[in-house]
């Protein structure tokens, strides 16, 4: 085997990703004596062939940090990259060849990719192209990679939005105002039921339930009725009226996806419509992707790099990491992009929920 091995971080940043790489800087090197050569901007630099050997040096100071030290790019579709041409205008291109022809040229003992179920699925496109020595590390503040129990960053996201929930709670209630708060996570509602829980939200409203504004409006009546006069509703960007669709800010195309935005005013508008409640609405945004990773995304993330390297070491590529059981284990890259890890609205996260007198929308 080589004694050099690559990673790069893909897609969106989230807390927690720097953990993953001082892992894999460290075991390797100290473990095994590997050189770690990083992969800057995803497969952005693949392609570029923008590399930066990692030795423990680059690892002081690491583990608290945010963000990743390799940089990222949720736009380098290595199938489908957009290329600037000498007259200014861009084209779409498959450079993956070209990607591959670098990867080769590296040689490396193996690669690790760090991300969402983009840069999964364009690792196993790679496998499935013959770039066979490739492991995944799941990340993502989405939670919604159905391999692993939980993604590095989705923790602190909600460390973020709880934190944040618990700030409003008292100015909602001192202006006796309907407080909306939207959050992340895309056409999952990890992030907005889990912070709504933890942060005592009064209404939830998640992609996997389309909810009635008429009832959500009603449980604001009954919350009056009983002489609370403010409310904090939780709203996920991918939540959405019966019979109505995801609210876009800006429509995709084969390089990205859909730029959700919007649903929290889209509920405020409604709600406004229909009673004389004042409405606020607050969108966290990339807050919940910023920021020092919390002790579970820094423990995650270390764990996870170790596994990527012992899973280098043992040649099982194709895999991911995964947690399961509260153990450190490997599964099929292929599992992990078959489909999105979606919250069950018949589930044990839902029950909890209506329980302590949260409405969901339906």
């Amino acid at each position: 085997m080589s004694k050099r091995i690559g990673i790069l971080t893909g897609g969106g940043d989230c807390p927690g990703l720097n953990a993953v790489i001082r892992a894999v800087i460290l075991h390797a090197r100290n473990t095994f004596g590997w050189e770690v050569v990083g992969i800057r901007n995803g497969f952005e630099g693949l392609y570029e062939e923008e590399y930066v050997d990692l030795d423990p040096a680059r690892t002081q100071q690491l583990l608290a940090r945010g963000g990743t030290i390799l940089g990222s790019s949720n736009r380098a579709n290595p199938f489908a990259y957009p290329l600037k041409l000498p007259d200014g205008r861009t084209e779409i291109h498959d450079v993956s060849a070209t990607c591959m022809a670098n990867l080769a040229k590296l040689d490396l003992g193996g690669l690790i990719v760090v991300g969402g179920d983009g840069t999964m699925s364009f690792g196993q496109k790679f496998i499935e192209r013959g770039a066979t020595k490739i492991v995944g590390v799941p990340k993502t503040i989405d939670n919604d990679l159905e391999a692993t129990e939980m993604t590095i960053g989705f923790a602190t996201a909600v460390e973020v939005v709880t934190e944040a929930l618990e700030r409003l709670h008292t100015t909602a209630e001192s202006h006796e105002r309907i407080m909306i708060v939207e959050v992340m996570g895309r056409y999952a509602g990890w992030i907005g039921l889990t912070s709504a829980l933890a942060g005592g939200a009064h209404v939830c409203l998640i992609p996997e339930i389309e909810y009635d504004v008429e009832r959500v409006v009603e449980h604001f009546h009954k919350r009056h009725g009983r002489g609370v006069s403010y409310s904090i509703v939780v709203v996920a960007e991918g939540a959405r009226p019966k019979g109505g669709d995801y609210a876009v800010q800006v429509k995709g195309d084969v390089t990205k996806q859909d730029k959700l935005g919007g649903a929290g005013q889209a509920l405020a508008e409604a709600i406004t419509a229909r009673t004389e409640y004042e409405v606020r609405t607050t969108v966290l945004g990339h807050i919940q992707r910023g920021g020092s990773p919390c002790a579970f995304d820094r423990e995650l993330g270390t764990r996870f790099g170790v596994k990527a390297v012992d899973l280098i070491a043992h040649g099982l590529f194709g895999h991911v990491t995964a947690l399961e059981h509260g153990r450190i284990v490997a599964k099929p890259i292929a599992k992990a992009v078959k489909k999105l890890k979606l919250v069950d609205p018949q589930g044990e996260l839902v029950a909890a929920a209506r329980a302590v007198g949260m409405e969901l929308g339906a």
